[in-house]
């Protein structure tokens, strides 16, 4: 992939790894950084090597949203085109798991971008909020279509309309983050995390993202013949057969992708 400015991408052993790269102003986004990212999910869909994308922070943020003092600023920037903002459905639509580890503060569309992801994990200091209405906007990059799938409607309507910090410990309790780590050990722990997905039977992972993919859009009987379909080719692979055989021997599996 090109050599980026406001991003980083790495891939390494079935993980790739997005870190938005903007660490004096934590990570906040500008119009580089959106095209640089749509850039990068262009690409992935047809990686079949990579099995878990995580998306990421450096230094003490993950995403606090646009930078607003750039943008107040009067930096001139090339605009935007309508596909940019369908960045936040690529990344959801990914064929790979999608994993936010959010390592600082994340709010706005910083939220939305989180909240796109499979799996969220979060370090106990992060706060999170939603924020938009405190610069007297209505929103973007889609929380209002995640949150009520991922937290329910009536607490995301909350997070919207009365914005204010929350931090990590109730994005736990209210399911917006799976888990939250000690600072210390955030980043080891979601390592682990990611390390054991990225050794699950390839076709096997990818198939079952698109099925979660497909119930969103389709009807009940609909989503029973995809899954199906999906079932018995997947269960005639070479990595279900050895998957089957080392279970039998008591031993783990090694898969091949076939």
């Amino acid at each position: 992939m090109a050599a980026y400015e406001t991003i980083t991408y790495e891939s390494a052993d079935g993980v790739g790894t997005i870190a938005l790269n903007r660490p004096d102003r934590l990570n906040g986004i500008t119009n580089q950084m959106m095209r640089e990212l749509y850039d990068v999910l262009q690409q992935l869909p047809a990686d079949h090597r990579t099995r878990v994308v995580v998306l990421t922070g450096t230094g003490k943020g993950f995403c606090p949203g646009a930078d607003l003092q750039h943008y107040s600023s009067g930096a001139g920037e090339e605009p935007l085109s309508p596909e940019h903002f369908q960045l936040t459905a690529m990344l959801h639509e990914l064929p790979q798991v999608t994993v936010a580890a959010v390592n600082g503060a994340c709010a706005g569309a910083g939220l939305g971008w989180a909240a796109a992801c499979d799996l969220r994990y979060a370090a106990e200091s992060v706060n999170f909020n939603s924020a938009f209405l405190g610069v007297g906007i209505s929103g973007d990059m889609a929380a209002p279509w995640f949150l009520p799938r991922i937290v329910g409607a009536t607490k995301a309507r909350e997070l919207m309309f009365l914005h204010g910090k929350f931090g990590a410990a109730e994005a736990e309790r209210i399911g917006f983050v799976s888990r939250c780590f000690p600072d210390a050990d955030f980043r080891g722990e979601v390592a682990a995390i990611v390390t054991r997905l990225a050794r699950s039977a390839p076709l096997a992972l990818r198939a079952m993202k698109l099925n979660f993919l497909a119930a969103e859009n389709v009807s009940l009987r609909e989503y029973i013949r995809i899954e199906s379909e999906r079932h018995q080719r997947t269960g005639a692979s070479e990595d279900s057969r050895a998957a089957f055989r080392a279970f039998v021997e008591k031993r783990e599996p090694e898969f091949k992708g076939r």
